[in-house]
């Protein structure tokens, strides 16, 4: 049996509006866990909301990403750890098809793998399975309008990897972020040709501003050119 189970209240035709939100419609809702029972948990904190619809439900990221392709949604709330295919992967593939797919991670892993492997796929944000209900109907809001929403315990990882010293040279992926960025990309432009978050490129231009011993973006693209890093 299939773990997707659309819902028969979806509006027609939405399908294509893609990932997008229309202002003074209820938010779309999609949820992926492996878990039928914290589906249906879900499903019932956020519908309890007029604002919120559930327009379908997966058990594993490849059921997501098909479901997804047949009936976009404004926010698809991804649990990280399923079977056949994990969250990770189902981000990269959720954005390949969709680089606006607003994607909110919803697990109890919190260890830095999890939580920078899932950033750096593209999620839009990540909350653990212990937040409150309001905290995490509120996130969905913000969400669905593309802002980068962390649970606090997730945002002292983040931080903490960012602050980490990072030495050598630049890694392949941030030389790609500065080679858009020296051709005049903003980070939402950077973001969507490399199907990662903006809050990733921050990351990246962030290491290479450490690396490279600078402090903004005009002069890394300035050193890198100094240095002859983009032949």
């Amino acid at each position: 049996m299939s773990g997707i189970t659309p819902s028969g209240n979806t509006p027609s035709g939405n399908t294509s509006s893609g990932g997008h939100h229309t202002s003074g419609s209820p938010i779309r809702i999609l949820i992926v866990d492996d878990h039928p029972v914290v589906r249906d948990g879900l499903r019932g904190v956020l519908e309890r909301d007029p604002d919120f619809t559930v327009i379908g439900e997966a058990g594993d990221g490849a059921e997501a990403v098909e479901l997804y392709e047949r009936q976009p949604a404004d926010v698809v709330l991804m649990d990280l750890r399923m079977p056949r295919m994990g969250g990770v992967e189902a981000i990269k593939r959720l954005l390949r098809g969709d680089p606006e797919a607003r994607i909110l991670v919803l697990t109890t892993y919190d260890t830095d793998s999890d939580v920078m492997g899932a950033l750096a796929a593209g999620a839009t944000g990540y909350l653990l399975k212990d937040t409150p209900r309001e905290e995490l109907t509120r996130a969905v809001r913000s969400a669905s309008s593309g802002q980068s929403v962390l649970s606090p315990a997730v945002t002292g990882r983040v931080l903490g990897q960012v602050r980490k010293p990072t030495q050598g040279p630049l890694s392949d992926r941030e030389l790609q972020v500065l080679r858009l960025i020296a051709d005049g990309a903003t980070n939402r432009q950077a973001a969507a040709a490399l199907f990662i978050s903006q809050a990733t490129v921050k990351t990246h231009l962030l290491h290479v501003y450490e690396k490279l011993g600078v402090k903004d973006r005009a002069a890394a693209v300035s050193e890198a050119h100094k240095r002859h890093l983009f032949e």
